[in-house]
């Protein structure tokens, strides 16, 4: 759509203001409201854009300033003190264009994703969405697209913002007591939810292809439809701050955290992958090769470069300090760098199917993951093992968290940034700029853990030390 197509259907449907949105590096959606005259400014094509403070780069998901830590070696964040957090510049997408379900309560509004630069024309170091284009970019030089799904698990609860935090997060109300997997019973018990979830993030064009009940009280799983890589990035990542949204009419608080609950499952947040070429069509996709559990030869590359990748990008992956409490064994969380043919232990799992339905699902993320960076990390890993013709370890069989000839996965955020930040293969394919950034923020992360003294001291310490 032209700027003056676009002017024409805002007039036309009284849109008077805009919601303006971009994602962070925790995946946290940041974003105001302004007015159409001001959008209608920022998609002039001779200046378009227009000034967001870059603070959104420079703080964590409480909005506390990334610090060196007292290490005066650290390398300069991408913004703070020292750059005085000037604007960076927002490109609106149009693609991204969306009207609000009347039962969100914003009439006459529209919304906007954003991507983020530099004054001097670059992409924002710090902006995910960027960083995702790149890697998109290097993959249609070769004539290729990808389409990806995303699906979470994510836990209901009656609570509100308020009552967590005077709760202490602890005692908490599931929206459904017990361990009840695919329950049509209490899906039942919770319809009018469960409806506004399914149809009104159809409305926002974030169309759901499966919601059903998981095992443990109160949760859920969701698979969104897949997309186009980009796209499909867009309606994950707005589907973690939408479904807030829609619950909190309920009283009901979700929560996409890897493990809330020590005795409890985790929550995966898997990604289902192909590649496609000009043709459409799905270049893993081998029917002799299906057959004997193996993808196209330039499928099997592909395979080899998510899979050697794996330690090496755990950090993005797992990008949290509480997603490594979902790496112990026997709770479906991958812990070796694996895969196998519709084996759900192995990291990777091979999905068998027709030229069209024959896909990679990328087990190792949960669902707090930031999906444009996992999905840019995902394909990056793989464009490498096809320029590199990697082949991968054999396919896992049973097991694979058992199996002695896999490599083990990181298994603390410290190490795992680590790895990443001394790999020149993770340089290479995302760029030192992005990997200095993503090495400072998670570093801030792991010392911001290693100063808080958490429930579980203070019940084991406190009195009998």
């Amino acid at each position: 759509m032209t700027p003056q197509g676009l002017e024409h259907d805002l007039r036309g449907r009284k849109i008077d203001k805009v919601k303006i949105g971009g994602f962070d590096v925790d995946g946290v959606l940041r974003g105001k409201y302004v007015s159409l005259e001001k959008f209608l400014g920022a998609m002039n094509p001779q200046s378009p854009g227009f000034g967001f403070c870059d603070v959104i780069f420079g703080w964590d998901v409480e909005d506390a300033l990334y610090d060196t830590g007292g290490d005066p070696t650290a390398k300069q964040a991408v913004t703070g003190w020292h750059t005085g957090y000037p604007d960076a510049i927002a490109i609106v997408d149009p693609a991204t264009y969306r009207i609000f379900p009347e039962a969100w309560g914003e009439p006459h509004t529209a919304a906007f994703l954003a991507d983020f630069r530099l004054r001097d024309g670059r992409d924002h170091p710090g902006c995910p969405r960027s960083l995702l284009r790149r890697v998109l970019a290097r993959l249609a030089a070769r004539g290729m697209h990808a389409k990806v799904a995303c699906e979470f698990e994510f836990w209901l609860f009656k609570e509100t913002p308020q009552s967590l935090r005077d709760k202490r997060y602890s005692g908490l109300t599931p929206v459904s007591p017990g361990m009840f997997g695919y329950s049509w019973l209490r899906e039942g018990q919770n319809a009018p939810l469960m409806h506004a979830l399914l149809d009104e993030m159809k409305a926002f064009d974030i169309e759901i292809e499966g919601l059903h009940t998981e095992t443990g009280p109160g949760v859920y799983e969701v698979a969104i439809r897949y997309d186009d890589a980009l796209a499909a990035a867009d309606k994950a990542a707005l589907f973690k701050t939408l479904a807030k949204q829609v619950c909190a009419r309920f009283g009901v608080i979700p929560t996409f955290m890897a493990k809330w609950n020590a005795d409890l499952p985790g929550s995966g947040g898997h990604l289902h992958q192909s590649i496609w070429n000009a043709k459409e069509q799905n270049v893993l996709y081998d029917e002799a090769a299906l057959k004997e559990g193996k993808l196209s030869a330039l499928g099997m590359n592909y395979l080899g470069g998510l899979v050697s990748l794996m330690p090496e990008l755990t950090a993005i992956h797992a990008p949290t300090i509480n997603a490594y409490k979902r790496y112990v064994p026997g709770v479906w969380a991958p812990l070796t760098a694996s895969w196998g043919f519709e084996n759900r232990t192995a990291g990777v799992r091979v999905i068998g199917g027709g030229a069209k339905a024959t896909r990679i699902e990328f087990r190792q993320t949960a669902a707090d993951l930031n999906p444009y960076l996992s999905i840019a990390a995902c394909l990056a890993a793989g464009l490498y093992g096809i320029d590199k013709q990697l082949i991968p370890p054999g396919a896992s069989s049973g097991d694979a968290g058992a199996a002695a000839e896999t490599r083990a996965l990181p298994r603390t955020l410290a190490e795992a940034t680590a790895l990443f930040d001394q790999s020149a293969v993770v340089r290479e394919i995302l760029g030192d700029e992005f990997v200095d950034h993503w090495v400072r923020s998670r570093r801030h992360e792991v010392a911001k853990y290693a100063r808080a003294v958490t429930d579980w001291e203070l019940s084991r310490y406190f009195e009998i030390i």
